[in-house]
């Protein structure tokens, strides 16, 4: 960054780090993206990102920088407050529109109804018929409570590992690179995994509960 750089990607609190530490200037930033915008705006960023953007906005000014905004899923309130940050004359750009298949139809979804006592069992089996001994699945829960206790139930007869956000980076990458490279085939996870993964040859997702 000393010497100079054309693209930074980072997470708001480094950013916001960086700023204050007087390390990074972006009076001069031309570009501004901002991935998986519903959750920079919701999920305890929206102070961090909004800090860090009034360094390179001036209000009402035409050189603001271009603003980018990227989501898979846009509540009604993002627009509302990604408006501060676009010209008047934004264009919104809908890759799905009104569709109402958005799943791909290679996919097969199936509902299973069963009592919170006994979901540990009914999804152990559901990953022996649906992934088997060799296949890849992933298993969301909604707590990381509840994601360690599904990765140690004897139920799921694989070898399990758990990740959420109580598990420091380092642990996660190392996490992310064993069910990658195969070394265990059932990852159990909060939705801090649900977004931005690639992992290939994925033969089965479990939703523990239906996501709120």
């Amino acid at each position: 960054m000393r010497s100079g750089i054309d693209i930074l990607v980072g997470t708001p609190g480094r950013i916001k780090d960086h700023l204050q530490s007087g390390k990074l200037d972006l009076t001069k930033v031309k570009h501004v993206v901002l991935d998986e915008v519903d959750q920079m705006l919701d999920m305890g960023f929206a102070e961090q990102v909004e800090d860090i953007l009034r360094v390179a906005y001036k209000k009402d000014s035409e050189d603001n920088p271009q603003t980018l905004l990227f989501s898979a899923t846009c509540p009604n309130w993002v627009y509302d407050v990604a408006k501060k940050y676009m010209k008047s004359r934004y264009e919104q750009i809908d890759l799905i529109g009104k569709r109402t298949q958005k799943a791909a139809t290679t996919v097969e979804h199936l509902a299973i109804e069963c009592h919170w006592s006994q979901r540990a069992a009914v999804i152990g089996d559901v990953i022996q018929v649906y992934s088997g001994s060799h296949g890849r699945t992933i298993v969301f829960c909604e707590t990381k409570k509840e994601a360690n206790e599904l990765a140690l139930n004897a139920s799921i007869k694989q070898d399990a590992q758990s990740l959420h956000g109580d598990i420091p980076q380092k642990q996660r990458e190392i996490t992310l690179k064993g069910f990658r490279n195969g070394a265990f085939k059932v990852l159990v996870a909060t939705n801090v995994a649900a977004r931005g993964l690639d992992i290939p040859e994925v033969d089965l997702v479990v939703q523990s509960s239906p996501p709120k």
